[in-house]
């Protein structure tokens, strides 16, 4: 089976030297071609296509790719979604959120769809829709995504109890589970529980040990307890160097300017090139460091 950009290229090729003729209402043979390229993969091969722009197309690729698509034919449902999500992974959150609620008014729009659309909302800030959004998906929609957005929102509202309940329920939810761990221990670390969040750090970074905002949590809440050495835990050196980094900034903000200058100039010799932000940061303290 040829590769389904491939076969784009093959088309785009094959109908390219058709010629230059004009065409109506200023459209040119260009943009012709590139549709009845895009007509012609969507027609043999477009739900591997559609797969492929989400998971592996640039991001900006994407969102070009399915206003095609919803140009072409708007009634597709699966090309909606695609816009939708690809306009939020491309950072552009608030027309990606415009799109989900566009897509939820669709008659064959699911409750997964709503779940999307919350999740859109909240990365735009807008937590009182999402949680609206929320609400109104019936209870008997569990889901991992459900369950994580509902623990992000219950957080911002500080209903600890309900983020704590919701927290636990998507953990149970899904065989990788570090990032919300991640997240339900930032939440404790925001509420003053330090050993609690530092056990859910250690916990996420045990689901996954490359997960750097773990690690860097970590590093918080144990200099929250006065606690400035490193854990044992798998990390490069420039991990090594950023996290001494963190843990030298924490001990200066607790008011062990000391330690957090030894930690400084330790960060700053630990990294493998010029460590600028630890340099900075002795600098602000007077530091002398080899440079």
């Amino acid at each position: 089976m040829r590769h389904p950009i491939f076969a784009v290229l093959c088309i785009a090729g094959a109908t390219g030297v058709a010629g230059c003729e004009k065409l109506p209402f200023g459209k040119s043979s260009a943009d012709e071609t590139v549709e009845r390229a895009f007509q012609g993969v969507n027609a043999v091969d477009g739900a591997n296509l559609n797969d492929m722009m989400l998971q592996s197309a640039d991001p900006d690729e994407a969102v070009r790719y399915f206003q095609r698509s919803v140009k072409q034919e708007p009634a597709r449902l699966e090309f909606q979604r695609g816009l939708a999500k690809s306009l939020v992974r491309a950072g552009r959150v608030s027309e990606g959120a415009a799109t989900w609620q566009e897509v939820t008014t669709h008659k064959d729009a699911t409750d997964a769809d709503r779940v999307q659309l919350a999740d859109a909302q909240i990365r735009g800030g807008a937590w009182t829709e999402a949680q609206a959004t929320l609400n109104a998906i019936p209870p008997t929609h569990e889901t991992f995504e459900r369950y994580r957005l509902e623990a992000m929102v219950a957080d911002y509202n500080e209903n600890w109890q309900k983020a704590d309940s919701f927290y636990e329920i998507a953990v149970g939810l899904t065989t990788t589970p570090a990032s919300v761990l991640n997240n339900w221990g930032f939440s404790k670390l925001t509420r003053g529980d330090h050993a609690a969040a530092e056990r859910l750090f250690t916990d996420a970074l045990r689901q996954d040990d490359t997960l750097f905002t773990a690690k860097n949590n970590l590093m918080l809440a144990r200099a929250a307890r006065g606690n400035y050495a490193l854990p044992p835990i798998r990390m490069t050196q420039i991990e090594r160097a950023e996290l001494l980094h963190t843990l030298g900034l924490a001990a200066i903000k607790r008011g062990d300017v000391a330690l957090g200058q030894g930690l400084l100039e330790d960060a700053l010799e630990s990294h493998p090139q010029h460590f600028e932000a630890a340099a900075t940061a002795l600098d602000a303290l007077g530091g002398t460091a080899a440079r």
